[in-house]
């Protein structure tokens, strides 16, 4: 089969298209024909070796197969696996199985894929397990949203910032967006009611107060951001840098003393989230904007339009 192998940290020209061996699912695994798999921002992550990354592989990538948010149809079962059959079509995420999507087959834990509903393309489908489980809980498990919340979600141009918009708005919030100047639309049509370009303005400036904060690219220390939540307002690290996720650890670890409470957003494939956001999707209650699909041989270009932060909704790598 072939497959983009990333041996050395640096920019998307590290990967090499290899042809390699088809892996063999283990007993508790599916091997999966790939569909569809879409890009993160962990995947650039981990190939350019931000440094939460180099603790667990200090000189080289500890994934040579980057991609874990995909679709695709069984191709063969563990033999411990009694839920799916040769010829199921579905999705997940293969984070906790070492990862691999960028590949024309990957093994994936069985427990980590829902048979994907017809109506959903495999597009669609290899959108939700990662950003769409980020923004999905972020919203609703973390940030707990309720009717009449005001909400801030700094990222909300791209493919968490995505569900999380439209989430917290079906869910009664009014809703802030912080991206790109180049995003402004974007974030409109994901339903934001207020945008601001971060390049102009510094949210935590803002003469606001907001009940929940949802930041996937924080870098600040927590004391910056208790000014602009409300007194009993939750902080929801989706995603920042080291210093910031430090920071908000100390504080999350003080969370049962104060009134405002910091958590850092760790997501679950939690089989009744991805299928309760996969109908909202179907519902068209939630609308998954695909900003750019990509066939299997521009995987490094993909990988590229989102590190260049390019990237509006999700980036889609069609792989068969």
């Amino acid at each position: 089969m072939r497959a983009f192998i990333c041996t050395k940290y640096g920019n998307a020209d590290r990967l090499t298209l290899q042809e390699i061996a088809k892996p063999s699912p283990k007993p508790n695994e599916i091997l999966i024909k790939v569909k569809a798999v879409s890009v993160n921002s962990w995947d650039w992550d981990i190939m350019k070796g931000a440094p939460i990354i180099r603790m667990i592989g200090p000189f080289s990538p500890p994934y040579k197969i980057l991609g874990a948010d995909l679709s695709g149809t069984v191709e063969a079962v563990g033999t411990e696996v009694t839920n799916f059959e040769v010829g199921d079509e579905v999705f997940g995420d293969v984070s906790d199985s070492g990862w691999g999507g960028f590949a024309e087959f990957v093994c994936g834990k069985a427990e980590d894929f829902c048979k994907k509903p017809a109506e959903l393309t495999f597009e669609q489908a290899a959108c939700i397990p990662q950003a769409g489980m980020l923004g999905y809980q972020g919203v609703r498990t973390f940030g707990k949203v309720k009717p009449g919340d005001k909400v801030l979600i700094n990222g909300a141009g791209g493919g968490a910032g995505m569900f999380a918009c439209q989430v917290a708005k079906l869910d009664g919030a009014e809703v802030t967006g912080v991206d790109s100047a180049a995003k402004q639309d974007t974030m409109r049509s994901f339903g934001a009611d207020h945008v601001y370009d971060y390049k102009q303005t510094d949210y935590t400036k803002l003469d606001q107060k907001f009940d929940v904060i949802i930041d996937a690219v924080a870098h600040k220390w927590p004391s910056t951001y208790r000014r602009v939540l409300s007194p009993t307002g939750t902080f929801v690290m989706m995603g920042g840098k080291m210093r910031a996720i430090i920071g908000a650890f100390m504080a999350s670890r003080k969370n049962a003393d104060e009134v405002q409470k910091f958590q850092i957003l760790m997501w679950s494939v939690n089989h009744k989230d991805l299928l309760d956001l996969a109908q909202l999707v179907i519902d068209k209650k939630i609308k998954i904007h695909v900003g750019k699909i990509f066939p299997f041989e521009q995987t490094p270009e993909a990988l590229q339009h989102v590190g260049d932060q390019n990237a509006h909704g999700k980036v889609v790598i069609k792989v068969s």
